[in-house]
């Protein structure tokens, strides 16, 4: 378990990156084993992590690859990354370390959102393109792991932790009636996109969500139940 946060912003006014890092350091207990920050013009990006697949540390994260041109914070763990990674690596694509969070990098870089078939296992990422400003978020099938989501005007927030998002001010944290229906109704489940909170939602299992710098949103599922 790890845990992950970011600010992508659709104007020019920097991150509060005293804020930033406090709304970071709240998901300890998610990842006690090392934490990263990657600031770059309208986008920050921010990772507690619990080591378990690769203790190298040039696993941190995030995890920058200029050489692909992408940086990417990610949550989970992908089940077939080593067949993965030598097929990547059979197409001329090198790694640097031996965990699954470069892979997901290269497999985006080779296939685009395509890859999110590929992919056996539970993860919550951010995968963002300095070069073309946009950023790609994507969920697992399943929905094991989280992903909060905080819209405003000037910026879209995200991060593994409902409580990251409430370091900031500007989250709306009143209740939602609807989703307080669902949770009553429901044994204390809010089902997505919602959350018990007006400000906050969440990313649907098994959808990917891009955004340009204008905030410009792309939605779309990647996976679904086949009843046949």
């Amino acid at each position: 378990m790890c845990g992950i946060l970011g600010e992508f912003r659709f104007n020019e006014q920097p991150v509060n990156r005293k804020r930033f890092t406090a709304a970071k350091n709240l998901m300890i207990p998610r990842g006690p084993d090392d934490d990263g920050e990657y600031h770059h013009g309208r986008m920050s990006l921010g990772h507690r992590r619990l080591s378990i697949i690769d203790l190298d540390h040039r696993s941190a994260q995030p995890l920058v690859r200029e050489d692909l041109g992408l940086v990417i914070c990610y949550n989970g763990e992908i089940y077939n990354y080593k067949e993965l990674r030598e097929e990547l690596r059979s197409a001329g694509y090198q790694f640097r370390t031996e965990g699954d969070t470069e892979v997901i990098l290269a497999a985006y870089h080779a296939w685009g959102v395509d890859c999110l078939q590929r992919f056996r296992g539970m993860f919550a990422f951010s995968i963002w393109n300095p070069t073309t400003q946009e950023l790609l978020l994507a969920r697992d099938p399943m929905g094991i792991k989280p992903l909060y989501l905080a819209r405003h005007a000037d910026k879209l927030q995200f991060s593994s932790s409902l409580r990251a998002l409430l370091a900031d001010p500007a989250v709306d944290r009143s209740i939602d009636p609807v989703a307080l229906n669902y949770y009553m109704s429901f044994h204390s489940v809010v089902p997505e996109p919602k959350t018990i909170l007006k400000g906050v939602e969440k990313l649907a299992p098994g959808w990917y969500l891009k955004i340009d710098a204008k905030g410009k949103e792309t939605a779309q599922s990647f996976w679904s139940v086949d009843f046949t």
